[in-house]
């Protein structure tokens, strides 16, 4: 059975379950950390497509804090952990004892997957022998894309499936393709105490991954992700020449707010501004239905395994280590 499959009837015998009790009427992603903003396309998709089913995107402990008002029995939760965080578990308990329905997306087995009725698993992205295609962020969109076609319908939804096939080979092209790239992006910024990353639309996940877990908890240099379209409400007033600027250039609606950002740093910024273009990358090989909802699956690889890996080797520092993960009590 292909992942695919699986996931069409892991959603089918749950719309079954909860056909009595009125259905499914929100979906709520659920992760901490990378996982958290590995479940950003899978929003993104819902918040633009989707209008019977009201999708969330929350991390793990805020969830289980704060629960939100609607969880409950026309609920399903899609909860994503490697190896079994403990608040993400503990977020998937939460849910269920509200009466959701509960789908674990993992790589080991752990208490996630007991906690939860349905299991789903995905290669990791860091692996590069794994399919790309069938890494967190793919499994969750494709969960998304695969809920609105059994409740409303989502007419592209046979291109959608068969795109997640071409993910693999359209990274392995972007791959090679941005290994000189990322060597030259890395020479040039080794030397800078903060990267900031700029995106917006399908490509703002992408971005808050790549700061967040590849450059501040890898390579523990500080990173700050902004908006494209918040860029002009704050953030540019910190651009000069030395700035080390990362722009992630989307295809879809939201590119002509992040040409109009590459615009303003291409005039007040330096030599530290770089751009990669979804064009670039092969995001524009999907098929056009579905091209938008493809950015991060193709950049968040990218960005962790060609360009956080380059600057990790400019400035010495074993991506593997960590100060205080796994070391200490949190």
């Amino acid at each position: 059975m292909t992942t695919q499959e699986q996931v069409k009837d892991i959603i089918a015998r749950i719309l079954a379950d909860k056909k009595d009790c009125g259905g499914i009427t929100d979906v709520v992603w659920i992760g901490a950390g990378g996982s958290n903003g590995g479940n950003y396309p899978a929003q993104y998709f819902m918040e633009h497509e989707a209008r019977s089913v009201a999708s969330h995107m929350v991390t793990s402990n805020e969830f289980v804090f704060a629960t939100p008002a609607y969880v409950g029995p026309t609920t399903l939760a899609v909860a994503v952990s490697m190896r079994g965080t403990p608040e993400t578990i503990e977020a998937a308990r939460v849910a269920k004892e509200h009466g959701a329905a509960t789908i674990a997306v993992y790589v080991d087995e752990s208490g996630l997957t007991e906690a939860c009725d349905y299991q789903v698993r995905y290669m990791s992205l860091a692996v590069d022998e794994s399919n790309m295609g069938r890494t967190n962020s793919a499994v969750v969109t494709m969960i998304a894309m695969e809920l609105l076609d059994q409740t409303e319908g989502y007419a592209a939804h046979d291109e959608a499936m068969a795109a997640f096939d071409l993910v693999d080979p359209v990274y392995r092209k972007a791959f090679d393709y941005c290994q000189p790239l990322a060597a030259a992006w890395a020479e040039q910024n080794a030397d800078r105490s903060t990267v900031n990353v700029m995106a917006s639309g399908p490509c703002f996940g992408a971005a808050y991954v790549f700061a967040i877990c590849n450059i501040q908890e890898m390579l523990q240099i500080d990173a700050v992700t902004t908006n494209s379209c918040d860029f002009f409400h704050g953030p540019f007033e910190t651009l000069d020449k030395r700035a080390s600027v990362f722009q992630l250039v989307s295809a879809g609606r939201c590119r002509p707010a992040d040409d109009r950002a590459t615009t303003f740093l291409n005039t007040y910024g330096g030599d530290r501004v770089y751009r990669l273009d979804a064009k670039e990358i092969g995001v524009e090989d999907f098929p056009p239905a579905v091209a938008e909802y493809m950015n991060h699956l193709i950049f968040s690889p990218i960005l962790n395994n060609v360009y956080m890996r380059a600057l990790s080797k400019v400035t010495h520092k074993d991506y593997m280590t960590r100060r205080y993960m796994w070391k200490v009590a949190y």
